[in-house]
């Protein structure tokens, strides 16, 4: 467990508010020297108590977010799956019925759910999916985003069929892989 004293809260405060705050605005605030400011944020990013995350706001752009419960008895190996591919946004274990939740990003909803009904529900390892479209957040929710996708030989997903041959892909029900170089989108 982190030991937070009043100040580190005060400085996370800050930085959650402005993420490009500067640490002598830190230091003004709070009353503290800007290299006492410095040796916090420090000791803040060591222990993982806080990073910067830089990335898109998908809902603000337009795009669609969704979220996947799953029953599996193979969780670590889903999560695995999906760590490269470029729709996939995070990850979580969870307690309960559904014991793994996958958000997903895309610029249709179409494309999620072939994602969810060509890449997760076919898997022996998936007892259950339950998928959703989230359609507003209390707060931004801002997506890590490699805007330039590495073409490479074979889906991140490990899925053995190339989006042509793929009957969504053909159908348009389904953008395909930027990462192979089969996509018929804008955002990548």
């Amino acid at each position: 467990m982190f030991k937070l004293d009043d100040k580190d809260r005060e400085i996370l405060t800050l930085l959650s508010e402005d993420p490009d705050i500067s640490q002598e605005k830190i230091a003004e605030k709070i009353n503290l020297s800007q290299p006492s400011v410095a040796v916090r944020l420090k000791k803040l990013r060591e222990m993982g108590a806080f990073s910067k995350v830089c990335g898109i706001n998908p809902l603000k752009m337009g795009l669609h977010l969704a979220k996947v419960e799953i029953s599996t008895n193979n969780s670590a190996k889903i999560l695995k799956m999906f760590k490269n591919c470029p729709y996939f946004f995070n990850g979580f274990t969870v307690s309960g019925k559904s014991n793994l939740c996958l958000l997903f990003v895309g610029e249709d909803i179409a494309t999620l759910e072939s994602i969810v009904d060509g890449h997760l529900r076919p898997l022996e390892e998936v007892k259950e999916v339950d998928f959703n479209i989230i359609i507003s957040v209390a707060n931004d929710l801002i997506m890590p985003i490699q805007m330039k996708v590495e073409i490479v030989d074979k889906q991140p997903c490990g899925i053995d069929i190339q989006c042509v041959d793929c009957a969504s892909y053909k159908e348009d029900r389904c953008l395909g892989c930027p990462a192979v170089g089969q996509y018929k989108g804008k955002l990548w």
